[in-house]
């Protein structure tokens, strides 16, 4: 998300807050936006689910099939095969590339542009991957379908904060994370289904793919850009209007005042990456990055990729392995509303603590049954372990639903002003995707090194990003974006010191060059 700090003369005085309301047009807006989670949910939720149908692994990878059959080895190893971690791993990887481009054209092209070309990225890759013949245009699908996703996570999270009225920005916000949740259970469903196809099945879960991403691209294609997108592109009575639409009122001159200033600041600065590394705009910056770091190593898209690999090395056959993700599916929906009901009334701070502890158990939990149940050569857990072990992830999975999944993406997305917008959007994107893809190919290798102390790493993640929260990760319910500098980050107790405009209060142009700094070097005084 973006990141950057800006002084607005023209805002409103501190805690005034915008007249707006829930407009059919804000809802409907950001109901279609929000389908491109539908997508990206899928994508995660369908993979784990192929590579552990026989007929798929027949086509592709024999080995591993050998390896199943044989019963050779450890089971915590079965699945131990790099180009069946690279399935997973290369849509994160292309969608860690193509969000750096995905910055240029949101900035410069649009929110609504953005979303339009994720869609045809999406549809596309799902053509690949439904005719792939071999292992190449398998691989060829999965990147396509990955530009998708860098586009997509891009534009959507700044098209839902920038358009939801300030009161209920975090709950349209969830919307996102709701459809990637719904994604996944459509896949899991998909995959439960299509198990009993033969030798095709995979062929059609992979296909299916399409419905979301139809969706989304026809949807893009009839959606409003945002009135600060119009207003940084110099279109500014357009804006106007759109903005007394999407508030359903006519006196929006504050809120239009703010984000003529935040826009006028945003076209001075020629170089937004750079505006980064500005000192009032580190401590954004890092949480930024922090907060997709620790989003991943919960361990939750390890369990969400691979959820009926995992079952299975735990003794379950694939159609229970493939049944426990269905179950697990539905649980992460339904959670996932809890999120969008409290997240605009308890706060954000509140959802993540409480998240951190429950995580922290059930990890612990599948850690203690994997080492006293599951050996290097036996995997049978009998049928009341095998339920213990199911509601444990639900749990897990539960937790993470109505906490880090959605506020992952809120925080960030509404952190930061209008000029460094795209820039730290580019960055949350990125940062989330190189651990995902990250974790996508190495989980079963680590599987089958660590064992049943994988899941002990993830408690200790899980841990240290709990006390990262308590300690320094502010409020920003019910804030309006362009006021969060003023209103949150020069009122934190930690960050409120780099946030003074001494010596850094000036633009950087394109003939200007700063010293390069680095990360570790940004934080000394």
């Amino acid at each position: 998300m973006p990141a950057g700090g800006f002084s607005a003369s023209l805002a409103p005085p501190s805690g005034m807050e915008f007249e707006a309301k829930i407009t059919p047009m804000v809802v409907t807006s950001c109901v279609t936006a929000a389908t491109g989670g539908l997508m990206f949910g899928y994508d995660i939720g369908v993979s784990g689910g192929v590579t552990s149908m026989e007929d798929f692994q027949r086509e592709f990878f024999p080995t591993v099939l050998r390896k199943r059959r044989e019963n050779k080895g450890s089971n915590y190893c079965r699945y131990d095969n790099q180009g069946l971690q690279l399935f997973t791993s290369s849509l994160y990887l292309a969608g860690l590339v193509s969000t750096l481009f995905a910055s240029y054209t949101t900035r410069r092209l649009g929110r609504r542009a953005t979303m339009r070309i994720a869609g045809a990225f999406f549809i596309v890759g799902v053509i690949f991957n439904g005719a792939a013949r071999n292992l190449g245009m398998l691989i060829v699908g999965r990147i396509l379908l990955g530009c998708g996703v860098g586009f997509a996570n891009q534009a959507i999270p700044l098209f839902l904060s920038e358009i939801a009225p300030t009161t209920i920005r975090g709950g349209l916000n969830s919307l996102f994370q709701i459809n990637i949740t719904v994604g996944i259970l459509f896949a899991n469903l998909v995959n439960y289904g299509t198990n009993r196809i033969h030798p095709w099945g995979w062929r059609l879960s992979l296909s299916l793919a399409g419905l979301p991403a139809v969706l989304f691209t026809l949807g893009a294609l009839f959606m409003i850009d945002t009135p600060n997108s119009l207003i940084e592109r110099g279109r500014q009575e357009e804006g106007k209007v759109v903005l007394k639409k999407i508030r359903g009122t006519d006196n929006v001159e504050p809120e239009f005042n703010e984000i003529v200033e935040a826009s006028r600041v945003a076209h001075d600065i020629k170089n937004p990456f750079r505006s980064l590394l500005q000192r009032r705009n580190r401590p954004l910056l890092l949480i930024t990055i922090l907060l997709q770091m620790f989003q991943q190593l919960t361990g939750i898209n390890a369990i969400m990729f691979y959820a009926p690999v995992l079952l299975t090395t735990l003794g379950f056959k694939t159609e229970a392995s493939l049944y426990s993700a269905v179950i697990t599916g539905a649980v992460n929906v339904l959670s996932t509303f809890v999120s969008m009901y409290t997240v605009d009334r308890v706060g954000r701070r509140m959802l993540l603590l409480d998240a951190g502890v429950q995580m922290f158990l059930s990890l612990v939990a599948i850690a203690v049954v994997m080492r006293t149940r599951v050996t290097d050569r036996s995997d049978h857990l009998g049928h009341d372990w095998a339920i213990m072990v199911v509601i444990i992830i639900c749990n897990f999975v539960s937790s993470f639903a109505w906490s880090w999944g959605p506020l992952g993406w809120l925080i960030p997305s509404e952190t930061f002003p209008l000029e460094t917008r795209s820039a730290g959007q580019s960055v949350s994107v990125c940062t989330n995707l190189l651990f995902t893809s990250i974790l996508a190919q190495v989980f079963l290798s680590m599987l089958c090194h660590l064992k049943s102390f994988i899941f002990v790493f993830f408690s200790i993640c899980v841990a240290i990003m709990s006390l990262f929260v308590l300690f320094f990760l502010p409020e920003t319910k019910n804030i309006p974006i362009e006021e969060m500098v003023e209103r949150v980050w020069k009122q934190h107790w930690f960050w409120k010191r780099f946030m003074n405009d001494e010596g850094d209060n000036h633009v950087i142009s394109e003939e200007e060059t700063p010293p390069m700094v680095s990360l570790s070097d940004s934080f000394v005084e």
